[in-house]
């Protein structure tokens, strides 16, 4: 069981990552194309990325074991900065904290039996097989993170619409009330289904929230307990794989003004109720409206409570800003790549 204690200090601390991580997103999801577990929510994507790969994570294979322990350099706070800027600090790193991190790695996979990867032990990778690992996670996220990328930005932004409600509903303790089931807030622990026993004193650091979408089963913390607190911890999958992040047949029905007004409406999160009395429609047209909308893959629902969130997905944003994606792209353009690369998975 992982144990985190707060204090006061820690609860005024508390607070969500802007977005997806690009290095956690692309580590944890290395984990997930070398098993079989979550068919429903990774299996096309495990399919598709695996098709796509040509042997080039070997450099990846030897520090991410399929479960347990990999080094905490591998996912530097720069990170939330986006790829390049994560990778550049990766490359970056102090020998002597790569040593001391894959003696760790050593001393973990001896005791679960794993020898022969090459790095434990040894003086570690110098600066040729540290940029030798940065192209191979590069071109690993470049196959299996960025076509999918909207989606996997979609599911966490809804989830950070869920978590910003539940703070603005009743603060710090009742946002670490709502995490997924796996956590449990005894205040002032919170408690995590954990294959060691951990215990993480945050001493008045606050902790930094991450949902991510290939994080499966367990949260996951540093190994280090100096680096900055950080909790990475699943989001939630609640439907089948969406084909793609395009519009389907179903947008053909998205027309009039009532169903654009709900479409605006949503913004930055709404529950059902909320819809209607913005948009002054009854209780089960709001809901009917939300459901056209998701199945256009232009809004994401997820439970709060009694009720139920809906939050936009990029391509309902795109839609609101007249067809512009986020970096400048038509919509329409960026759907196209996206449906080049292969179906986003939920």
């Amino acid at each position: 069981m992982l144990r985190i204690h707060f204090t006061g200090k820690d609860l005024g601390g508390v607070r969500m990552a802007a977005g997806p991580d690009p290095l956690w997103e692309t580590i944890l999801s290395f984990h997930r194309i070398r098993d079989r577990r979550g068919p429903l929510a990774f299996g096309e994507w495990r399919k598709e990325t695996r098709a796509r790969l040509k042997g080039e994570t070997a450099p990846i294979s030897a520090l991410v074991p399929r479960r347990g322990y990999f080094p905490d350099f591998l996912t530097p706070a720069e990170g939330r900065a986006g790829l390049e800027t994560g990778l550049d600090a990766l490359r970056a790193t102090p020998p002597e904290r790569v040593r001391a991190e894959l003696a760790l790695l050593a001393v973990e996979r001896a005791g679960a039996g794993h020898h022969g990867d090459g790095h434990g032990g040894g003086p570690g990778p110098g600066a040729a097989r540290l940029g030798a690992l940065v192209d191979a996670l590069r071109t690993y996220h470049r196959a299996a993170i960025e076509p999918y990328w909207p989606h996997i930005r979609a599911r966490t932004e809804a989830d950070r619409a869920l978590r910003g409600r539940a703070l603005l509903d009743g603060g710090a303790d009742e946002l670490l009330g709502t995490l997924p089931p796996m956590l449990r807030w005894r205040s002032p622990v919170l408690e995590a289904d954990y294959p060691v026993d951990r215990e993480l004193r945050l001493d008045g650091r606050g902790l930094l929230l991450q949902p991510s979408f290939f994080c499966r089963g367990t949260p996951v913390v540093h190994r280090d307990p100096t680096l900055p607190p950080v909790l990475v911890y699943p989001v939630t999958h609640s439907d089948a794989p969406a084909v793609n992040e395009r519009p389907g047949p179903s947008l053909g029905r998205l027309v009039g003004h009532t169903r654009s007004a709900v479409l605006r409406a949503i913004g930055h999160g709404s529950t059902t109720s909320e819809l209607a009395r913005r948009t002054g429609v009854s209780l089960a047209s709001a809901s009917q409206h939300a459901c056209v909308l998701r199945e256009a893959g232009l809004v994401v629902t997820l439970r709060h409570g009694n009720a139920v969130l809906h939050t936009l997905t990029p391509l309902g944003a795109a839609l609101l800003r007249g067809g512009a994606t986020a970096d400048g792209r038509s919509a329409r353009k960026s759907d196209g790549r996206y449906a080049r690369n292969g179906p986003v998975t939920s």
